[in-house]
């Protein structure tokens, strides 16, 4: 099937090749109808006014909240945080659980391969409170080194990627939570590209907080979220303060508001979370099954496509075990940046730099690298057309 005919922006750019879907993917129609729907017919604040436009306007943006949590099976909308994305739910985390309950000499640990998003809030926590950082080296395969010993009694918290942004590696996290867990560290995930190409159970997974963030899985921008088990959102303070997240105000006190909305202050993304869901509809529909299939099948042909071209290096797991479709490479003798001017020009839009993973870069000795990253709409034309673009853009850089 020919899934480019939902996303309306492949009819409007015929020759566009999408493959930067690990930074943001692009939107089906059913998204931009949910979001259009909200604001040409139940236009209204949330959780304020009692008129039946707001009520209406509520219902919707709660029912949106539910879809997400039956998403990655959560059993209580409760435990289900709106946020702007992925990073404003871990500085949340960070602010909020980190603030309260770590002190002086307490870990933190983390992976070389964090995203930035999940490092830079827990060295803020640093500054702060002088907490201590750790991080778990990286093997070639993109899978965490680690063993029990890792975790210390100083241990109280491990934030960790489920799925690399730069190697596609899928990660065994579950080994480090149980351990974790067997030590009373509390483990947040980072699932912005896990939760795009896998299904997810928090319960199953044993995560205490998990993010994602919508526009990655082909949702709108300016939405996540942060899944929390109950019973610690409820221990947690407020991160941001204003409306909506308080129940009484005085002048020298307030009281805040129940869970969720402890932490929703103001006027909420209400459109973007009514499109979030509508994206989750879509991608149900389809079935992470088929999903998971075509995804995995064109990797594999990336991979032999690429993997053929003598100036090309890729950058971790060479092959689909225990990886998503996202691939990481350098060109002998031309720079990342280069490639991706070069398949630029050719209507091609890939990624180039060191992908908010600074610190792996550095651990690798690499400056940068360049990433086609692969989405269920993507074909093999896609593909071969890209690599038909690689080898123009090493003959040209050859040549000059």
């Amino acid at each position: 099937m020919n899934y480019k005919q939902d996303f309306p922006i492949f009819e409007r750019r015929p020759e566009l090749i999408y493959l930067d879907n690990a930074a943001t993917s692009q939107k089906p129609q059913a998204v931009l109808d949910a979001e259009t729907d909200y604001y040409t017919r139940l236009n209204s604040n949330v959780h304020r006014s009692s008129h039946f436009l707001a009520e209406e306007a509520t219902v919707t943006y709660e029912n949106a909240r539910k879809t997400v949590g039956d998403f990655i099976g959560a059993t209580s909308e409760r435990e289900i945080i709106f946020t702007r994305n992925a990073t404003e739910a871990i500085n949340l985390v960070a602010r909020s659980y980190g603030d309260a309950f770590l002190n002086e000499g307490d870990e933190v640990l983390l992976s070389l391969m964090e995203h930035h998003s999940n490092i830079v809030p827990w060295l803020q926590l640093k500054e702060r409170k002088g907490i201590k950082i750790s991080y778990l080296d990286i093997d070639l395969q993109g899978q965490f080194v680690f063993d029990y010993s890792m975790i210390t009694p100083k241990t109280k918290l491990v934030s960790l990627t489920g799925m690399s942004n730069i190697l596609g590696s899928l990660t065994d996290i579950k080994q480090v939570i149980d351990a974790a867990h067997a030590k009373g560290a509390k483990v947040m995930i980072d699932a912005c590209q896990l939760a795009v190409h896998s299904p997810i159970d928090v319960w199953k997974l044993e995560a205490d907080f998990l993010v994602f963030s919508a526009h990655k899985l082909y949702g709108p921008t300016g939405i996540g979220i942060l899944f929390g088990k109950e019973e610690l959102l409820k221990k947690m303070p407020p991160f941001l303060g204003g409306g909506e997240m308080i129940q009484e105000v005085f002048k020298d006190r307030f009281t805040a508001d129940s869970l969720p909305h402890k932490f929703e202050a103001g006027t909420p993304n209400i459109a973007g979370a009514i499109g979030f869901a509508a994206a989750l509809d879509y991608v149900k529909k389809i079935g992470f099954e088929r999903i998971e299939k075509i995804e995995n099948e064109l990797t594999e042909y990336a991979l032999e496509q690429l993997g053929e071209l003598s100036f090309v290096k890729l950058i971790g797991p060479k092959t689909t075990k225990n990886r998503g479709p996202v691939i990481s490479f350098t060109m002998e003798g031309v720079h990342p940046h280069d490639i991706a001017e070069g398949l630029s020009q050719k209507k091609i839009c890939i990624r180039a730099g060191h992908h908010c993973g600074q610190i792996l870069m550095d651990a690798w000795g690499l400056p940068a690298t360049a990433r086609v990253s692969l989405a269920f709409y993507n074909t093999q034309e896609d593909v071969d057309k890209t690599v038909k673009a690689l080898e123009e853009v090493h003959q040209y850089f050859s040549n000059s």
